[in-house]
């Protein structure tokens, strides 16, 4: 009997996260999580692409907008980046959790954490959504692979 509770409750918590979804608003520079009846879960600052508009070419550090979805949650503790500043490659770059976006015309567009917490709230990254590294932490309590984010279009266009 434990072990068809278990599997009830592991399968309900899958279930109740997969319903959930995302909006990043780039006008307001945030990222909502929202349920299925559209009640608002939890809100996060964010930093976007440092260019306005829709992504259209590899390079352009725009944030590509529509509807995607996760597609995975990696952990990316030691990743590096070279932002091509004059450091090097910086370790943590991308904070504790990348989550991917599958998106029909770009790789390697995704929300995560970042070793520069002031850019939250700004125009800096080269396309991804980036949030406090707490904050992602939180974030991937709420969503799961499968999860719809939807990147609203920018207020400039």
């Amino acid at each position: 009997m434990k072990k068809y509770l278990c599997v009830f409750f592991l399968f309900f918590n899958i279930s109740m996260y997969a319903q959930n979804s995302i909006i990043v608003s780039k006008k307001d520079f945030q990222l909502i999580v929202i349920n299925s009846k559209s009640d608002t879960i939890c809100c996060y600052k964010c930093g976007l692409g440092a260019n306005f508009g829709n992504k259209q070419y590899v390079g352009d550090k725009r944030t590509p907008e529509g509807t995607f979805v996760v597609s995975s949650i990696e952990d990316s503790k030691s990743w590096t980046h070279d932002f091509n500043d004059g450091y090097g490659q910086r370790e943590g770059a991308y904070g504790p959790y990348f989550i991917r976006l599958r998106t029909s015309r770009w790789s390697g567009i995704g929300i995560h954490g970042t070793c520069f917490p002031e850019s939250i709230g700004t125009r800096s990254s080269e396309g991804c959504i980036r949030m406090n590294n707490d904050d992602i932490a939180e974030l991937i309590k709420y969503i799961d692979v499968g999860t719809k984010v939807i990147i609203e279009k920018d207020i400039n266009q």
